[in-house]
């Protein structure tokens, strides 16, 4: 039963950090590609928004995995 918990909390962070990579990644991209077309800036806005979302998706992934790992430790 115990492997079980550990099989979810797995599964868990990886859904959870597949989320955190793809969302920033999507609307961010999706926005310069917007904002691209509207100013005629092709592709600088783009690749900011890539930049951005890289930068977003780190921090956001540094912090649930230190959050991530105090609930590890609280499983044993």
């Amino acid at each position: 039963m115990n492997d079980r918990r550990y099989w979810l909390f797995g599964l868990r962070i990886a859904g959870d950090f597949g989320i955190t990579l793809a969302l920033p990644v999507v609307i961010l991209a999706y926005l310069g590609k917007r904002l691209d077309a509207r100013f005629d800036t092709a592709p600088w806005l783009l690749i900011t928004g890539f930049v951005l979302a890289a930068f977003t998706s780190g921090m956001l992934i540094y912090r649930k995995a230190k959050r991530y790992g105090k609930e590890y430790q609280q499983l044993k």
